[in-house]
């Protein structure tokens, strides 16, 4: 469930000093079919609730980054650094 203020504002944002900024590549589940896409996430979020949210913005993609919760099964976090 999104926080009350994404619900009525998709361009609402956290308080700054409540986020964590981020250099994450991923790969993002699409919604609107099965397929993956390369994304960045550029920031973490905790709501007070405990819930992980993540601004994400998807490589090639016009769109600006936007707030998603996170989740594991849709939003694979990818390796930074070699091993």
């Amino acid at each position: 469930m999104l926080p009350p203020q994404l619900q009525t504002d998709p361009a609402w944002s956290p308080p700054e000093q409540d986020v964590q900024p981020a250099y994450q590549p991923v790969e993002v589940l699409l919604d609107d079919s099965d397929g993956w896409a390369l994304g960045r996430i550029n920031a973490w979020w905790h709501s007070p609730g405990g819930e992980s949210w993540c601004r994400l913005r998807l490589i090639g993609s016009t769109a600006a980054a936007a707030w998603r919760r996170y989740d594991p099964e849709r939003i694979l976090l990818l390796p930074t650094h070699g091993t």
